[in-house]
């Protein structure tokens, strides 16, 4: 059985019993005649899967008496051995240790003599010195309690909470650690007969499960009609009439919140156009995409091509969102309104009991989004959701199980040639650990690095230890700013590091943006903790948190930065988007005027304007000025004459060339522009190749006068943006062969483009070392990671 990594978890897993447990000598051949107590001792992921169940198991293989135990810094062992034994025992442990686990560090030592009468998982051990081990995120359910839901003989069947010691929630759930049940909302519940049975009987699945329960002790569903006063509001008690009204409620086209993981979801039928109509409309989306819940694999292949990567991703432990391509035509009739005018949808399999209960009687695909209105963070509590969610839904399904920490869906998507990874929203299932090796800094170990402002993360560094917070949002909105003040409240809590610890933080790092809301937060902070705050620019963050992911930090100096994203304070008041750094060098795109503020990044045609502007050596083209009023071009002349905010942003310029291609001219949301670009793009490469003779940039030039005159000569729109996707890879190789430059490293929003990503693999990868990101998204949620990466390691 192999050892996992963080992206193992988003591998399928199988139940490892007894029986999977490999002992290299039989119990009768063990020689274990000198009476001697060991202590081994075991930090990463180890709490809340199982760990402690196989070590009881192993050691009844192995003969051994003694104890195991979880505490905050990880797994606590002590067994009756000789030294060869107690090695061989750590050994065995380290080498196949249960599928989803993850071992950092361990230590074997030798206490006083103890006489241990059998071997037992006792009582989890509480130190002062605060938590240390990583923290397990949630698990979507797992085949065996998937098969139980199904099976009308088991007592849980179609019980909407059924756990084991391998799936259901974990980091939502978690108060304190260690992770046992009295430190989590499940502590409210206590265990029935049955349940305590199989908790306490080492031959069952559910061995010292935290989460275990059934429908006679655990949680329970209630069910609200929005109209209804607050008096009446709870309309249905029985738990099976409450999920036939579910079924009705949506077979009628009603909008529903049910409470999941990590918060709230908004459900509909997803091939209802009035009521994904009325679903937008409540929740004031226009037209961004809605993600779909599939009740099966098997179902989603009826209107989408899955690749083999997808299908794995879609079934795994994380259970994410996945992007996938749809059909032409499609068997269950996806209304155009859930993701207008794309080629992919948005798609997930029910990863959690209750989902897989309402999917599989609703039988057909539901959009599943997150409930909230848009630009605001999930909603997760009850109180909030039944005051705040009557507006958007007729119905509400919630229950007593409180969930500690928010999170919503995570967001993945392949590339089409190269089925290259791209994380888009890392959250539910895959924070807030990492598996990520950096040798310790020379400075003091506990840190918080507050991240960005947009896709915002926050990041703890623990001794050696980061936990990278997951997405939260944007930070101009004031429920965001408080759900990320609950997050990290809660999260140094946990590690023993809050303000009522006087001051364990030695460093608080946050972004050069002074406006930001978390660099304001890290100030604050500062006055509480009385610690210094240093500022690292947003670029140089972005390319030390690629570098730490490749464990290219100590290399720095050798590897060529790509940075691109839409915007990042830069050092010298510009706009920075375009960055290349190399060996303390920066290089960028040419600066264009950075126009309006944030109006620029929601209207493309401010863009096409900046970038003709600049780089146009003939006058503006008619078709360009038709874009705006004649008030508005008047006024934007002025602007641009006087104007002293310049911008090197490549996100910028893939919305100029969007909206000079006729694609938008006003987005609805973030990144609309670039991925209406990278559609038309991937449609060309798909019908033609992956091959282009020509681009629009010599050496670091940008030849703008060319794609308008392929504009005018009424070139297709995809050859147009074709030829531009495979442009920028040409400005890269440029730089990067003028700089002498062998390795490449990628990071920004830009590089959520999964059509560039295969561009840059297909034409450099000969050429060049090219380093990407994989456990986190290229996009500004890895700014926390990298603000604690570059103070650690890398100079830039």
């Amino acid at each position: 059985m192999n050892k996992t990594d963080f992206t193992g978890l988003e591998e399928k897993f199988t139940h490892q019993g007894e029986s999977d447990i490999f002992c290299p000598v039989s119990p009768q051949e063990i020689k274990n005649d000198i009476s001697t107590t060991f202590s081994i001792k075991l930090n990463g992921l180890v709490q809340g899967i199982g760990f402690r169940p196989y070590v009881f198991q192993l050691a009844k293989k192995w003969n051994l008496k003694g104890t195991v135990s979880n505490g905050p810094s990880g797994v606590h062992i002590q067994i009756l051995a000789n030294e060869k034994i107690a090695n061989d025992f750590l050994e065995e442990i380290i080498s196949n240790p249960p599928a989803l686990s993850r071992i950092v560090s361990h230590e074997l030592t030798e206490n006083a003599f103890t006489n241990f009468s059998h071997f037992e998982i006792i009582e989890s051990k509480t130190e002062q010195s605060g938590a240390s081990t990583l923290l397990t995120p949630d698990l979507a359910m797992c085949e065996n309690c998937r098969q139980e839901l199904q099976d009308p003989d088991n007592r849980r069947f179609r019980y909407p909470f059924i756990t084991c010691t391998h799936c259901g929630p974990r980091y939502s759930i978690i108060q304190k650690l260690p992770y046992d049940r009295v430190n989590s909302s499940m502590q409210d519940f206590d265990m029935c007969p049955e349940c305590h049975d199989e908790f306490e009987n080492p031959e069952n699945r559910r061995f010292y499960s935290q989460t275990n329960s059934c429908k006679s002790c655990g949680p329970r569903l209630f069910w609200y009609e929005s109209k209804l006063s607050k008096s009446e509001q709870v309309l249905i008690d029985n738990q099976d009439a409450i999920l036939t009204a579910v079924k009705d409620a949506l077979t009628k086209g009603k909008i529903l919140a049910v409470k999941g993981i990590g918060g709230y979801l908004l459900l509909c039928d997803a091939a209802n156009e009035m009521a994904v109509k009325t679903l937008r409309e409540r929740k004031h989306r226009p037209s961004k995409p809605f993600a779909i819940l599939y009740p099966d694999i098997e179902k989603l292949r009826h209107d989408t091509y899955v690749t083999d990567c997808e299908s794995e991703h879609l079934q795994s432990p994380v259970s994410p969102v996945v992007l996938v391509k749809r059909k032409e035509i499609s068997r269950f009739s996806i209304d155009e309104s859930v993701a207008p005018g794309l080629d992919h949808l948005g798609v997930m399999l029910p990863y959690s009991p209750l989902l897989a209960i309402i999917a599989s009687d609703f039988r057909k695909p539901l959009v599943a989004t997150s409930g909230n209105i848009s630009n605001s963070p999930i909603i997760f509590q009850d109180k909030k959701a039944l005051e705040e969610l009557v507006g958007i839904a007729d119905f509400i399904l919630t229950n007593n199980r409180e969930i500690v920490t928010p999170q919503d869906d995570s967001v993945i998507r392949f590339s089409a040639l190269h089925q290259k990874k791209i994380i888009l929203r890392r959250s539910r299932g895959m924070s807030p650990d990492l598996a990520i090796s950096q040798k310790t800094s020379p400075f003091p170990s506990q840190k918080i690095a507050f991240g960005a402002s947009a896709k915002s993360t926050f990041c703890i560094q623990n001794g050696n230890e980061k936990y990278i917070s997951q997405y939260h949002g944007d930070l101009e909105n004031y429920d965001t700013q408080e759900s990320f003040r609950h997050s990290l409240n809660h999260l140094t809590t946990i590690f023993g590091l809050s303000p009522a610890t006087h001051g364990n933080f030695a460093m608080l790092l946050s972004d050069m943006h002074p406006g930001y809301f978390s660099t304001l937060l890290a100030d604050e902070y500062a006055a509480k903790f009385h610690a210094k705050v240093t500022k690292i620019q947003h670029h140089q963050a972005h390319f030390a948190a690629v570098l730490a992911e490749n464990d290219l930090a100590e290399d720095s100096e050798n590897v060529l930065g790509v940075i691109w994203d839409g915007t990042g304070y830069g050092t010298d008041g510009m706009i920075w988007g375009g960055e290349f750094f190399y060996q303390n060098q920066r290089l960028h795109f040419p600066y264009f005027d950075s126009l309006l503020g944030d109006k620029m990044a929601k209207e493309p045609r401010l863009s096409a304007l900046a970038v003709l502007s600049a780089f146009s050596k003939e006058p503006l083209p008619r078709f360009l000025e038709n874009k705006f009023t004649n008030t508005e071009w008047t006024y934007l002349q002025k602007v641009i004459g006087s104007n002293t905010l310049k911008t090197s942003s490549i996100g910028r310029l893939f919305d100029a060339v969007a909206s000079l291609t006729g694609l938008t001219d006003k987005t609805s949301f973030e990144g609309e522009a670039a991925l209406l670009l990278e559609q038309e793009a991937q449609r060309y490469f798909d019908a033609n190749g992956y091959d282009f003779p020509e681009n629009y940039f010599d050496k670091a030039e940008f030849l703008i006068d060319e794609l308008i005159a392929d504009i005018h000569k009424e070139k297709q729109t995809g050859w147009i943006a074709a030829k531009f996707h495979y442009s920028v890879v040409k400005f890269a190789e440029h730089t990067a062969v003028q700089l002498g430059a062998k390795k490449l490293a990628f990071s920004g929003g830009v590089f959520q483009n999964t059509l560039l990503t295969d561009l840059f693999i297909e034409n450099l990868s000969g050429k060049f070392d090219l380093y990407f990101h994989g456990q986190l998204s290229p996009n500004d949620e890895n700014i926390s990671l990298g603000q604690l990466a570059y103070i650690n390691a890398v100079k830039v």
